[in-house]
């Protein structure tokens, strides 16, 4: 029984991620048009008929700009926590003017796994600027895959609950120097530091050099700023700071996500 991640779409203009097992498969956010979620998944080889659930990390607009047109398309419920719902109601009005509503919702709680058709999902607190942010390990057929992006630092709990993770995607939006350096104000710049923001090269290196276990069968980096980062400095800075944590048995040591196209799904099992 094998296991899968394909990587729609990730970066600042959206994000978005299915995994799927031999039966089922679940989206990770919907930062892109329904059109494009759907496009991007069958060019990938993905089948939409296989979506059971679709599961948000937090409101960002990034993260939820086709949610409602998604989840009244496929039918299929949304996974969401209530605070980051409720925000995303005030910010998304309906027809009529009104709060918008998702039909077919589960509230979910950090620290507490649920299940969708097979899979198991565990949600953990990230440090983020919103409501309630989440990052997820999905576990299916006993293998893990780690997704998480939008955290300024890698606190303990995260730490933790990568551990044994046989496939990650990470983010590694930035570049200090290059941020620093770059276009934009001031209080942006601080916002995207801060340990409520991005989580830089060094940062993630920082992670791979100290805390990473070396299991996962791939690396994805992901969120890669389009302004403050170039997608070799990422590279190299993972590259330099796994050293032997990388191993020949490997398929693909480390990926990097695409803003405008969708990864080859990374399979395991």
């Amino acid at each position: 029984m094998s296991v899968r991640m394909t990587v729609l779409a990730s970066g600042s203009r959206g994000n978005c991620t299915v995994f799927s097992s031999a039966e089922t498969s679940i989206l990770v956010d919907a930062g892109i048009s329904c059109r494009e979620t759907l496009k991007r998944m069958r060019a990938a080889g993905e089948d939409p008929q296989k979506l059971r659930a679709i599961v948000i990390s937090h409101e960002h607009s990034d993260h939820v700009a086709g949610l409602r047109v998604l989840a009244r398309k496929l039918e299929i419920p949304v996974y969401i926590t209530e605070a980051t719902y409720q925000i995303w109601r005030r910010e998304n009005k309906g027809a009529d003017g009104k709060p918008a509503t998702l039909e077919r919702r589960e509230h979910f709680r950090a620290g507490q796994a649920f299940a969708v058709a097979g899979i198991t999902v565990t949600p953990f607190t990230i440090p983020h600027d919103a409501a309630d942010p989440c990052g997820f390990t999905f576990t299916a057929s006993g293998i893990k895959i780690g997704i998480v992006t939008d955290l300024g630092y890698v606190p303990p709990n995260v730490k933790e609950s990568l551990r044994g993770c046989d496939g990650l995607m990470i983010e590694s939006n930035h570049d200090l120097e290059m941020l620093r350096n770059g276009p934009y104000p001031w209080m942006v710049k601080q916002r995207v530091m801060s340990r409520v923001g991005h989580l830089s090269n060094t940062a993630l290196a920082e992670f791979f050099e100290n805390d990473y276990d070396g299991r996962a069968a791939f690396l994805v980096l992901a969120h890669l700023s389009e302004h403050n980062n170039h997608p070799e400095i990422a590279r190299e800075t993972a590259h330099k700071a796994l050293g032997g944590k990388i191993n020949l048995f490997q398929q693909a040591p480390v990926t990097l996500a695409h803003q405008d196209k969708p990864l080859q799904p990374l399979t395991l099992g």
